[in-house]
């Protein structure tokens, strides 16, 4: 595929995500999908990641993902993101807090055949859960 088709398949990635369908995978992610994710949220088999994306939909209905840099080379796309949401459901068993949080990381995709059939995914989880408040910012100051 060409890099102009590759960077594509990001794009579709990101509507899959402010789409909120999670039944919508099957149109960016390969089934033979295989993510490598500390945070989780990327992480396991295709099932897994549509799981995953339905938990943070319920979650965040009004998550908005941006792309903040797209670099494509080959069949490796790297993926510089923002993405804003409020908290209004429960959501890895953290209850509903209310909370507007913006987290940011990256992602590096292996594409084939106009489908993602890998991910390795970095994120800001620790501002994250400091953010809903589960963890004490550092130096255990308030915010």
């Amino acid at each position: 595929m060409s890099l102009e088709e590759n960077r594509d398949v990001v794009r579709r990635e990101v509507a899959f995500w402010n789409g909120h369908d999670a039944e919508a995978a099957g149109e960016v992610y390969a089934e033979n999908y295989v993510g490598h994710d500390p945070a989780g949220t990327h992480a396991g088999s295709f099932e897994q990641l549509k799981a995953s994306a339905a938990a943070v939909f319920a979650a965040m209905p009004d998550l908005h993902l941006t792309a903040n840099d797209v670099i494509v080379e080959g069949d490796k796309a790297v993926k510089r993101w923002t993405a804003r949401g409020t908290q209004t459901g429960e959501w890895i068993g953290i209850p509903a807090t209310g909370k507007e949080v913006v987290i940011t990381g990256n992602n590096v995709f292996r594409i084939a055949n106009g489908r993602i059939v890998e991910c390795w995914a970095e994120s800001d989880a620790l501002g994250l859960m400091q953010q809903l408040g589960v963890i004490p910012p550092m130096g255990g100051g308030e915010e």
